[in-house]
């Protein structure tokens, strides 16, 4: 039997990005025509969330916001290391960036071979970090990673999948991004934040979050009031838990020791209508990041599509083949984190389960 690490982490988009410009989605909703006057006021913000805007923006909350996260990406690659897995298969998003209006599968195993990944390249517009933007590191175009893939090990998983009911596509190629949605990228640019080099296969799983926001919103920002034509609705929480759990058991009777990684932020302001979408559902994150910290797969499991997408919480659902693969295998959780925001659109959450 092959041992499973499981992983939980960010892939925030504006932490690509100098602290001057991360509150920039913030910014972008206060100028919502839709939003009322009095929700945009700052005069009316808890206090916390006034704090943090302070009086530049979030500039100076921005770099504590940096300093919390990059502190964990480093607790989370250093277990990695230590792991040392033959393989990396990461859960994320696709934001309408690899696939568009031909397609869009509710899972898809992208049994790659390797890939050269341009971050400040290929870049799309849902990683707001199109169009030759800054980033935090100073870096230009041509600077890339060869990541290397298994299609070997994508072509079992796929074939144990469909063995065990759930019928996943698949793919050998991307088919409208250039190599990896932001999700992906961004993950492995975070777990190598001080840029030591990333030379795991790594195996690539998007999940359709974004479901009836995924083509009529383009995945990402709207004003509030804009009509939209809702596209059917993404796999459910406990959907997405069964999967996690059929890919553990494929996985721990196979020979390959693999990190398993969960990539979102979770409650999302843009999402969030209740909250007019200037800060995200810290109340259902806390009570989600609770039943994590307690084990409490059972609340996980019984969360609903329209609870999550009412939180802002679509990207959680990257999460959620996490906290399956993690029962299924009787993990224990070793540490967790909960990284807590007002203005910096989400709150994100960190995770490490290790092999029993």
């Amino acid at each position: 039997m092959a041992d499973i690490l499981g992983l939980g982490l960010s892939h925030y988009p504006p932490l690509s990005t100098p602290d001057a410009m991360m509150s920039g989605i913030l910014r972008t909703t206060l100028k919502d025509p839709g939003i009322p006057d009095s929700a945009k006021d700052p005069a009316n913000w808890p206090e916390v969330m006034r704090s943090e805007w302070a009086n530049d923006m979030g500039t100076a909350a921005a770099g504590q916001h940096r300093a919390a996260m990059v502190a964990q990406f480093r607790r989370v690659r250093e277990e990695l290391d230590r792991f040392n897995p033959d393989l990396v298969l990461i859960w994320g998003d696709d934001q309408y960036e690899n696939f568009k209006e031909d397609i869009i599968p509710p899972f898809t195993v992208c049994a790659y071979d390797d890939v050269d990944v341009y971050p400040w390249r290929h870049a799309q517009g849902s990683s707001m970090m199109d169009g030759g933007k800054p980033n935090a590191w100073g870096e230009g175009p041509d600077v890339h990673y060869r990541l290397r893939g298994r299609r070997d090990v994508g072509k079992h998983l796929t074939t144990g999948l469909i063995e065990a009911g759930f019928d996943v596509a698949y793919a050998y190629k991307p088919l409208h991004h250039a190599s990896l949605a932001h999700a992906f990228t961004n993950a492995v640019l975070y777990l190598d934040y001080d840029r030591q080099g990333w030379d795991y296969p790594t195996l690539t799983v998007p999940i359709n979050c974004y479901g009836r926001k995924v083509i009529s919103a383009r995945g990402f920002l709207t004003n509030i009031n804009d009509p939209l034509d809702f596209d059917p609705p993404s796999p459910s929480p406990t959907r997405c838990m069964d999967l996690g759990a059929a890919t553990a058991r494929i996985l721990r009777d196979s020979p390959w020791r693999v990190a398993v990684i969960a990539s979102s932020s979770w409650s999302h302001a843009f999402l969030c209508d209740h909250t007019h979408r200037l800060r995200p559902d810290t109340e259902s994150d806390r009570a989600l990041y609770q039943a994590l910290v307690d084990g409490d797969f059972a609340y996980w499991h019984g969360r609903s599509t329209a609870q999550f997408e009412h939180a802002g919480q679509q990207e959680i659902l990257n999460w959620s083949p996490l906290m399956g693969a993690m029962n299924a295998l009787g993990a224990k959780l070793k540490w967790s984190e909960f990284v807590e925001t007002h203005i910096f659109n989400s709150n994100k959450v960190f995770a490490v389960y290790h092999p029993v």
